[in-house]
Protein backbone atom coordinates (compact mmCIF):
# COMPACT_ATOMS: atom_id res chain seq x y z
CA UNK A 1 0.00 0.00 0.00
CA UNK A 2 1.08 3.36 -0.78
CA UNK A 3 -1.36 5.23 1.23
CA UNK A 4 -3.90 3.78 3.78
CA UNK A 5 -7.53 3.95 3.02
CA UNK A 6 -9.48 4.35 6.37
CA UNK A 7 -12.90 4.74 7.65
CA UNK A 8 -14.38 6.64 10.31
CA UNK A 9 -16.91 5.19 12.10
CA UNK A 10 -18.21 8.32 14.49
CA UNK A 11 -18.16 11.52 13.89
CA UNK A 12 -18.85 13.54 17.06
CA UNK A 13 -16.84 15.82 19.32
CA UNK A 14 -13.62 13.28 19.67
CA UNK A 15 -13.55 13.21 15.57
CA UNK A 16 -13.73 17.41 15.27
CA UNK A 17 -11.46 17.81 17.98
CA UNK A 18 -8.73 15.12 17.32
CA UNK A 19 -9.07 13.34 14.80
CA UNK A 20 -10.08 15.00 11.92
CA UNK A 21 -7.21 17.45 12.06
CA UNK A 22 -4.65 14.46 12.29
CA UNK A 23 -6.12 13.43 9.03
CA UNK A 24 -6.25 16.91 7.85
CA UNK A 25 -2.17 16.69 7.80
CA UNK A 26 -1.37 12.69 7.34
CA UNK A 27 -1.03 12.43 3.57
CA UNK A 28 0.07 8.66 3.53
CA UNK A 29 -3.90 8.17 4.65
CA UNK A 30 -6.80 8.74 2.85
CA UNK A 31 -10.46 8.97 4.19
CA UNK A 32 -12.66 6.96 2.08
CA UNK A 33 -15.76 6.39 4.49
CA UNK A 34 -17.26 8.85 7.21
CA UNK A 35 -20.12 7.47 9.21
CA UNK A 36 -22.96 8.18 11.99
CA UNK A 37 -26.16 7.49 12.95
CA UNK A 38 -26.60 11.38 12.17
CA UNK A 39 -26.31 12.13 8.58
CA UNK A 40 -25.86 15.59 9.17
CA UNK A 41 -22.64 15.22 10.48
CA UNK A 42 -20.50 13.50 8.07
CA UNK A 43 -22.01 15.91 5.53
CA UNK A 44 -20.63 18.43 7.51
CA UNK A 45 -17.21 16.96 7.47
CA UNK A 46 -17.22 15.38 3.64
CA UNK A 47 -16.31 18.38 2.16
CA UNK A 48 -12.69 17.97 4.02
CA UNK A 49 -12.05 14.59 2.09
CA UNK A 50 -13.01 14.39 -1.29
CA UNK A 51 -12.59 10.85 -1.53
CA UNK A 52 -14.98 9.62 0.97
CA UNK A 53 -18.69 8.27 1.11
CA UNK A 54 -21.25 9.01 3.66
CA UNK A 55 -22.81 6.25 5.93
CA UNK A 56 -25.39 5.88 8.48
CA UNK A 57 -24.52 2.04 8.55
CA UNK A 58 -21.18 0.72 9.32
CA UNK A 59 -21.90 -2.51 8.71
CA UNK A 60 -21.89 -1.18 4.81
CA UNK A 61 -18.35 0.24 4.95
CA UNK A 62 -17.56 -3.40 6.73
CA UNK A 63 -18.76 -4.83 3.10
CA UNK A 64 -15.60 -2.24 0.97
CA UNK A 65 -13.44 -4.28 -0.29
CA UNK A 66 -11.20 -0.85 -0.46
CA UNK A 67 -11.61 0.26 3.13
CA UNK A 68 -8.24 -1.38 4.77
CA UNK A 69 -9.07 0.22 8.15
CA UNK A 70 -11.68 1.94 10.62
CA UNK A 71 -11.07 4.26 13.11
CA UNK A 72 -13.94 4.05 15.63
CA UNK A 73 -14.60 7.11 17.37
CA UNK A 74 -18.26 6.26 18.93
CA UNK A 75 -19.57 5.78 22.62
CA UNK A 76 -17.84 3.50 24.61
CA UNK A 77 -20.28 0.44 24.69
CA UNK A 78 -20.23 -0.13 20.63
CA UNK A 79 -16.16 -0.04 20.57
CA UNK A 80 -15.93 -3.89 21.24
CA UNK A 81 -18.78 -4.68 18.35
CA UNK A 82 -17.42 -2.25 16.09
CA UNK A 83 -13.94 -3.23 16.42
CA UNK A 84 -14.77 -7.41 16.16
CA UNK A 85 -16.80 -7.04 13.42
CA UNK A 86 -14.36 -4.95 11.39
CA UNK A 87 -11.53 -7.41 12.28
CA UNK A 88 -13.74 -10.32 10.82
CA UNK A 89 -14.02 -8.23 7.94
CA UNK A 90 -10.13 -8.56 7.42
CA UNK A 91 -10.17 -4.74 8.52
CA UNK A 92 -7.64 -3.20 10.75
CA UNK A 93 -8.52 -1.56 13.49
CA UNK A 94 -7.77 1.94 15.46
CA UNK A 95 -10.19 2.87 18.12
CA UNK A 96 -10.88 5.49 20.54
CA UNK A 97 -9.98 4.88 24.63
CA UNK A 98 -11.26 3.60 26.51
CA UNK A 99 -10.71 0.24 24.77
CA UNK A 100 -14.00 -1.40 25.86
CA UNK A 101 -16.44 -1.03 29.00
CA UNK A 102 -15.93 -4.55 30.05
CA UNK A 103 -12.34 -6.90 30.99
CA UNK A 104 -14.51 -9.49 28.62
CA UNK A 105 -14.93 -7.14 26.22
CA UNK A 106 -11.76 -6.17 25.91
CA UNK A 107 -9.82 -9.39 25.97
CA UNK A 108 -12.79 -10.33 22.75
CA UNK A 109 -11.21 -7.61 20.60
CA UNK A 110 -7.73 -9.08 21.58
CA UNK A 111 -8.65 -12.15 20.76
CA UNK A 112 -10.33 -11.31 17.93
CA UNK A 113 -7.36 -9.60 16.16
CA UNK A 114 -5.46 -11.98 16.59
CA UNK A 115 -7.46 -15.12 15.47
CA UNK A 116 -8.05 -13.13 12.12
CA UNK A 117 -4.45 -12.04 11.60
CA UNK A 118 -5.16 -8.34 11.59
CA UNK A 119 -4.00 -5.12 14.03
CA UNK A 120 -5.76 -3.77 16.62
CA UNK A 121 -4.47 -0.39 18.48
CA UNK A 122 -6.19 2.02 20.49
CA UNK A 123 -5.56 5.56 21.40
CA UNK A 124 -3.01 6.52 23.91
CA UNK A 125 -2.05 9.91 22.40
CA UNK A 126 -0.07 11.16 25.86
CA UNK A 127 2.69 8.75 24.97
CA UNK A 128 3.47 10.93 22.23
CA UNK A 129 3.53 14.06 23.72
CA UNK A 130 7.31 15.97 23.93
CA UNK A 131 7.56 15.93 27.55
CA UNK A 132 6.26 11.68 28.26
CA UNK A 133 9.10 11.26 25.47
CA UNK A 134 12.06 13.08 27.25
CA UNK A 135 10.57 11.45 30.59
CA UNK A 136 10.30 8.31 29.48
CA UNK A 137 14.35 8.43 28.11
CA UNK A 138 15.10 10.05 31.15
CA UNK A 139 13.96 7.46 33.39
CA UNK A 140 15.20 4.68 31.26
CA UNK A 141 19.02 6.60 31.28
CA UNK A 142 18.94 5.67 34.84
CA UNK A 143 18.80 9.92 35.99
CA UNK A 144 15.98 9.21 38.27
CA UNK A 145 16.89 5.74 39.98
CA UNK A 146 14.47 3.48 41.25
CA UNK A 147 11.21 4.97 40.76
CA UNK A 148 8.72 3.18 43.75
CA UNK A 149 5.97 5.71 44.21
CA UNK A 150 3.63 7.97 41.67
CA UNK A 151 0.58 9.90 41.99
CA UNK A 152 -1.66 10.70 38.63
CA UNK A 153 -5.04 12.63 38.42
CA UNK A 154 -6.96 15.15 36.05
CA UNK A 155 -8.48 17.25 38.14
CA UNK A 156 -11.58 19.52 36.78
CA UNK A 157 -13.92 21.88 38.92
CA UNK A 158 -16.92 21.91 36.39
CA UNK A 159 -16.30 19.42 33.27
CA UNK A 160 -19.40 16.95 32.90
CA UNK A 161 -19.58 15.81 29.34
CA UNK A 162 -23.03 15.40 28.10
CA UNK A 163 -24.45 15.46 30.90
CA UNK A 164 -28.01 13.18 30.88
CA UNK A 165 -26.71 11.28 27.84
CA UNK A 166 -23.81 8.32 27.24
CA UNK A 167 -21.60 9.79 28.57
CA UNK A 168 -23.63 9.96 32.49
CA UNK A 169 -24.99 6.73 31.86
CA UNK A 170 -22.81 3.23 33.06
CA UNK A 171 -24.31 1.03 30.93
CA UNK A 172 -23.18 2.91 27.47
CA UNK A 173 -19.78 4.27 29.40
CA UNK A 174 -18.74 1.89 31.64
CA UNK A 175 -18.54 4.83 34.07
CA UNK A 176 -17.34 7.84 34.79
CA UNK A 177 -14.15 10.27 35.08
CA UNK A 178 -12.25 6.82 36.20
CA UNK A 179 -13.12 5.54 32.70
CA UNK A 180 -13.37 8.81 30.89
CA UNK A 181 -10.12 10.53 32.40
CA UNK A 182 -8.26 7.54 34.29
CA UNK A 183 -7.24 5.65 31.14
CA UNK A 184 -4.59 8.55 30.16
CA UNK A 185 -2.97 9.38 33.15
CA UNK A 186 -2.91 6.12 34.78
CA UNK A 187 -1.37 4.82 31.02
CA UNK A 188 0.93 7.34 31.06
CA UNK A 189 2.18 6.93 34.29
CA UNK A 190 2.79 3.05 34.26
CA UNK A 191 4.00 3.38 31.13
CA UNK A 192 6.78 5.65 32.72
CA UNK A 193 7.21 3.95 35.45
CA UNK A 194 8.18 0.85 32.69
CA UNK A 195 4.79 -0.78 32.73
CA UNK A 196 4.54 -2.58 35.94
CA UNK A 197 1.36 -5.34 36.77
CA UNK A 198 -1.26 -3.93 39.19
CA UNK A 199 -1.28 -6.41 41.57
CA UNK A 200 -4.45 -5.29 44.29
CA UNK A 201 -6.39 -1.78 44.13
CA UNK A 202 -8.63 0.06 46.66
CA UNK A 203 -10.77 2.70 45.45
CA UNK A 204 -13.63 5.05 46.05
CA UNK A 205 -16.30 6.68 43.78
CA UNK A 206 -18.77 10.12 44.45
CA UNK A 207 -21.07 11.11 42.82
CA UNK A 208 -22.01 14.68 43.92
CA UNK A 209 -23.05 17.22 40.84
CA UNK A 210 -25.70 15.56 39.11
CA UNK A 211 -27.62 18.30 39.94
CA UNK A 212 -25.08 21.19 39.42
CA UNK A 213 -25.64 23.22 36.03
CA UNK A 214 -22.42 25.44 36.26
CA UNK A 215 -19.55 24.58 33.87
CA UNK A 216 -15.73 26.37 33.38
CA UNK A 217 -14.36 23.80 30.69
CA UNK A 218 -14.72 23.06 27.32
CA UNK A 219 -14.90 19.31 27.75
CA UNK A 220 -18.49 19.97 29.12
CA UNK A 221 -19.77 20.35 25.76
CA UNK A 222 -18.63 16.15 24.60
CA UNK A 223 -21.29 14.50 23.95
CA UNK A 224 -25.00 15.25 23.78
CA UNK A 225 -26.65 16.51 26.83
CA UNK A 226 -29.85 15.37 27.45
CA UNK A 227 -32.10 16.69 29.89
CA UNK A 228 -34.05 14.65 32.71
CA UNK A 229 -31.49 11.61 31.02
CA UNK A 230 -29.53 9.23 33.19
CA UNK A 231 -26.49 9.92 35.54
CA UNK A 232 -25.92 6.76 37.42
CA UNK A 233 -21.96 7.31 37.31
CA UNK A 234 -19.69 9.24 39.30
CA UNK A 235 -17.93 12.16 39.26
CA UNK A 236 -15.01 12.02 41.40
CA UNK A 237 -12.62 8.73 41.83
CA UNK A 238 -10.05 8.21 43.85
CA UNK A 239 -7.59 5.03 44.60
CA UNK A 240 -4.89 3.18 45.60
CA UNK A 241 -2.99 0.74 43.27
CA UNK A 242 -0.09 -1.51 44.25
CA UNK A 243 2.32 -2.98 41.31
CA UNK A 244 4.14 -6.41 41.39
CA UNK A 245 7.41 -4.44 41.43
CA UNK A 246 6.83 -2.91 44.89
CA UNK A 247 6.10 0.17 43.96
CA UNK A 248 2.51 2.24 44.02
CA UNK A 249 0.26 4.52 41.92
CA UNK A 250 -2.82 6.55 43.61
CA UNK A 251 -5.02 8.19 41.65
CA UNK A 252 -8.13 10.98 41.50
CA UNK A 253 -10.12 11.61 38.55
CA UNK A 254 -13.21 14.39 38.63
CA UNK A 255 -15.25 15.79 36.05
CA UNK A 256 -16.56 18.31 39.02
CA UNK A 257 -14.66 19.08 42.29
CA UNK A 258 -14.03 22.31 44.11
CA UNK A 259 -10.36 22.92 43.51
CA UNK A 260 -9.06 25.89 41.69
CA UNK A 261 -8.80 24.44 38.35
CA UNK A 262 -8.27 21.77 35.80
CA UNK A 263 -5.02 20.13 35.84
CA UNK A 264 -3.88 17.18 34.56
CA UNK A 265 -0.36 15.37 36.12
CA UNK A 266 1.87 13.02 36.65
CA UNK A 267 4.19 12.43 39.69
CA UNK A 268 6.88 10.14 39.57
CA UNK A 269 9.33 9.55 42.65
CA UNK A 270 12.50 8.09 42.33
CA UNK A 271 15.45 7.53 44.21
CA UNK A 272 17.64 10.22 42.41
CA UNK A 273 14.99 12.71 41.02
CA UNK A 274 11.77 13.04 40.51
CA UNK A 275 9.47 14.04 38.01
CA UNK A 276 6.05 15.75 37.62
CA UNK A 277 3.90 15.67 33.89
CA UNK A 278 1.36 18.97 33.72
CA UNK A 279 -0.61 19.79 30.83
CA UNK A 280 2.40 18.74 28.73
CA UNK A 281 5.06 20.54 30.65
CA UNK A 282 7.65 18.28 32.31
CA UNK A 283 9.46 19.66 35.24
CA UNK A 284 12.64 17.74 37.14
CA UNK A 285 13.41 17.50 40.77
CA UNK A 286 17.05 16.52 41.11
CA UNK A 287 20.24 16.27 43.07
CA UNK A 288 23.25 17.83 42.09
CA UNK A 289 26.68 18.60 43.79
CA UNK A 290 25.12 18.30 47.06
CA UNK A 291 22.15 20.50 46.48
CA UNK A 292 18.57 20.13 45.04
CA UNK A 293 17.84 21.24 41.86
CA UNK A 294 14.55 22.16 40.01
CA UNK A 295 14.78 22.26 36.25
CA UNK A 296 12.12 22.49 33.37
CA UNK A 297 13.52 20.64 30.05
CA UNK A 298 12.80 22.91 26.98
CA UNK A 299 10.42 20.58 24.97
CA UNK A 300 7.97 21.55 22.06
CA UNK A 301 4.53 21.89 22.64
CA UNK A 302 1.66 20.02 21.29
CA UNK A 303 -0.76 22.43 21.32
CA UNK A 304 -4.76 21.78 20.88
CA UNK A 305 -3.86 18.12 19.56
CA UNK A 306 -1.98 16.37 23.02
CA UNK A 307 -0.73 13.51 20.76
CA UNK A 308 -3.43 12.25 18.92
CA UNK A 309 -1.80 12.99 15.63
CA UNK A 310 1.19 10.94 16.32
CA UNK A 311 -0.74 8.62 17.92
CA UNK A 312 -2.58 7.76 14.68
CA UNK A 313 0.60 8.68 12.51
CA UNK A 314 2.37 5.92 14.57
CA UNK A 315 -0.82 3.35 13.05
CA UNK A 316 -0.71 4.13 9.54
CA UNK A 317 3.26 3.45 9.84
CA UNK A 318 2.61 -0.06 11.55
CA UNK A 319 0.57 -0.89 8.50
CA UNK A 320 2.17 1.09 6.00
CA UNK A 321 5.57 0.43 7.24
CA UNK A 322 5.80 -2.24 9.09
CA UNK A 323 6.78 0.11 12.43
CA UNK A 324 6.61 -0.72 15.89
CA UNK A 325 3.04 -0.56 17.41
CA UNK A 326 3.47 1.72 20.46
CA UNK A 327 0.54 -0.15 21.63
CA UNK A 328 -0.29 -4.06 21.87
CA UNK A 329 -3.49 -5.13 22.77
CA UNK A 330 -2.73 -6.77 25.76
CA UNK A 331 -1.88 -3.22 27.74
CA UNK A 332 -6.06 -2.41 26.93
CA UNK A 333 -7.03 -5.93 28.37
CA UNK A 334 -5.25 -4.78 31.67
CA UNK A 335 -6.30 -1.57 31.58
CA UNK A 336 -9.77 -2.02 31.66
CA UNK A 337 -9.42 -5.22 34.41
CA UNK A 338 -7.46 -2.59 36.40
CA UNK A 339 -10.73 0.07 35.81
CA UNK A 340 -12.95 -2.29 36.78
CA UNK A 341 -11.34 -3.65 39.44
CA UNK A 342 -11.20 -0.07 40.93
CA UNK A 343 -15.27 -0.16 40.28
CA UNK A 344 -15.44 -2.96 42.55
CA UNK A 345 -13.81 -2.01 44.83
CA UNK A 346 -16.07 1.35 45.40
CA UNK A 347 -18.78 -0.60 45.28
CA UNK A 348 -17.87 -3.40 47.83
CA UNK A 349 -15.47 -1.05 49.80
CA UNK A 350 -12.93 -3.48 49.78
CA UNK A 351 -9.36 -4.52 48.28
CA UNK A 352 -9.16 -6.14 45.48
CA UNK A 353 -6.29 -8.49 44.35
CA UNK A 354 -5.76 -8.83 40.36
Amino acid sequence: MEKLNIAVIGCGNIFRCAHLPAYRAMQEVRVVALCDILPERTQRYAPEFPDAQCYTDYEQILRRADVDAVDICTPNDLHAPIACAALRAGKHVFCEKPDAISPELAQQMQQTAQACGRTLMVMRNNRFVPASRFARDYIQSGAAGDIYAAHCAWQRRRGIPGKGGWFTTKARSGGGPLIDLGVHMIDLALWLMGNPKPVSVTGCTYSKFADNTLADSDNAAFGDAQEAGSYDVEDLAMGFVRLDNGACLTIEFSWASNVERERRFVELYGTKAGLKWEDDALYLFEERNDALVDARPCLPRVPGNYGHEQNLRNFADVLLHGAQPCYVPQQGVDMVRLLCALYESARTGREVRL
